[in-house]
């Protein structure tokens, strides 16, 4: 397929594909199949959404999310949560490894660059024996369900770290027999003995960070990977014996265009992984420093950014993936696309059919949710490992969860799942009156006004065109939510 540079004009608006600007109704491609031209219209958007899309929310991977944690949960506080557990409750594991060989300039991560092995080989040591203290505090733990290595770059972990790793934690916890490991990999750090290992420990995901693989974006954002690169690293997966594959892509990236998305899109169909997350970059250069590298001028505008955005999930569905939520597609017989409506969840990896009870989280950064609330790990590398060597929990805060907050998680949960939610329904399933979300509800109207929910009594929908917007519906029932203002930037961009 050719994706050629053309010019149109599309209800009143000059439009442009390839290097030029876009106008906000969309993007006009030509695609070559067999010779004959299909024009196709990428990426509309009614020009009133536009404000909408400019809004900064919270991504609502959890509910209260990270801002409202303190110092208030403490090891004392995590260790009675811990020994509270019981058998009946099933779990899952999260362990961060905070490091990485390059810098990628986009990384909003907890992560810093290592050049040599042995700060990470005492790492692996240190989060195995952070595990040892974690089931010691539990008592009777339940089955495991699922068991998730991010970073940063869990490829770092050589075979030894990561076999002994797993070994530790099978003899540490109840595992199911169909439990999904899932590791995240750097298709450029790739090699047959660490895929073999990988496959032997019974690793049945892999999630590559792909991004975008335009390379004059990739110069950018200081990654760089050719499509033979992550093709190669796929077919290794693969012959494995490893089928589950997820791809992480981004739009709103510097120096981004509709047609590089548009080809990314594209060429990570072809691929056919399982799974596809489509993330828009966050730019906080406050908040993450390695984003000072980017030149605010080489970033999309506002309009591009979601042209980009549903560009590629168009090009995504039309070419055999369901979407998931906001920001997520499967193909049509994984098991994620078989959980929309009936079981889908969202955490801090982001959609999941994982149905576990708990989730808790190891190594620096690392957040846990349990019935009592958030616990988060020191962030801080050297404070983390100095408190698992002194036999200590590394919990520095996180947050006790009222019974409003788990009403109000669940509404954003299922709103963020479902596009929908049965407020009355919820509130009276939860035990509270049945109009406890009304005046969430009520906030919900500016919404129906434009045409993108609709609400019948207490029954809330979101339409197809108002999926982008998902988050900024749900922050109507954010009891802590205070709108960034220029001066006082706290969240990313809604699209």
């Amino acid at each position: 397929m050719v994706v050629a540079h053309c010019r149109a004009v599309l209800h009143g608006h000059s439009v442009f594909a390839g290097g030029g600007k876009v106008g906000i109704c969309g993007v006009v491609l030509i695609e070559v199949k067999a010779g004959a031209p299909c024009v196709r219209f990428y990426g509309a958007m009614r020009k009133e959404l536009l404000s909408l899309a400019r809004a900064e929310v919270p991504r609502y991977t959890s509910y209260p999310t990270a801002a409202q944690f303190h110092d208030g949960v403490d090891e004392a506080v995590y260790r009675q949560w811990l020994g509270e557990l019981t058998s009946e409750q099933s779990l899952s594991l999260y362990l961060h490894v905070p490091f990485c060989r390059q810098l990628c300039w986009y990384c909003g991560c907890h992560t810093v660059v290592v050049n040599d092995d042995a700060p990470v080989r005492r790492y692996a040591d240190l989060m195995q024996r952070e595990a040892l203290l974690v089931r010691e505090a539990i008592g009777d733990a339940g089955r495991v369900r699922h068991i998730h290595f991010g970073g940063g770059s869990p490829g770092l972990f050589g075979p030894e770290d990561f076999s002994s790793t797993m070994a530790h934690l099978r003899g540490l916890f109840d595992l199911d027999a169909d439990a999904e490991i899932a590791v995240e990999l750097d298709p450029r750090a790739m090699n047959d003995e660490a895929v073999a290992n990988y496959a032997a420990c019974g690793v049945n995901r892999v999630s590559f960070g792909v991004q975008e693989f335009a390379g004059h974006v990739q110069k950018l954002i200081n990654r760089v990977q050719s499509f033979e690169t992550v093709r190669g690293a796929v077919n290794a997966v693969r012959a494995a014996g490893i089928e589950r594959l997820s791809f992480d892509l981004m739009y709103g990236l510097p120096g981004q265009r509709v047609a590089d998305v548009f080809a990314s899109a594209t060429m990570t169909s072809d691929l056919r992984p399982e799974r596809v997350a489509l993330f828009g970059y966050a730019h906080v250069p406050w908040f993450k420093s390695n984003q000072k590298l980017i030149r605010d001028e080489d970033l999309p505008s506002s309009a591009e950014r979601i042209e980009q955005a549903q560009t590629a999930a168009e090009v995504l569905c039309e070419r055999g993936y369901v979407r998931i939520g906001l920001d997520h597609f499967a193909l049509k017989d994984d098991t994620l696309a078989g959980a929309v409506g009936a079981g889908l969840r969202r955490n801090f990896q982001g959609y999941t059919e994982d149905p576990a009870d708990v989730l808790l989280g190891f190594g620096a950064s690392a957040i846990g949710n349990l019935p009592g609330g958030y616990a988060q790990t020191d962030k801080n590398i050297r404070s983390y490992l100095d408190a698992v060597d002194a036999r200590r929990l590394p919990v520095v805060k996180g947050l006790v969860l009222s019974s409003e907050d788990r009403l109000r998680a669940a509404a954003i949960e299922r709103l963020m799942c479902d596009l929908s939610l049965e407020a009355g329904a919820l509130c009276e399933e939860m035990g509270f009156a049945i109009d406890s979300l009304d005046a969430s509800l009520a906030a919900t109207s500016i919404f129906e006004d434009l045409g993108i929910a609709t609400r019948s009594g207490r029954d809330l929908r979101i339409c197809e065109e108002g999926r982008p917007f998902v988050r900024s519906i749900a922050a109507c029932f954010d009891a802590y939510f205070v709108p960034s203002t220029q001066e006082e930037p706290r969240h990313s961009k809604a699209v």
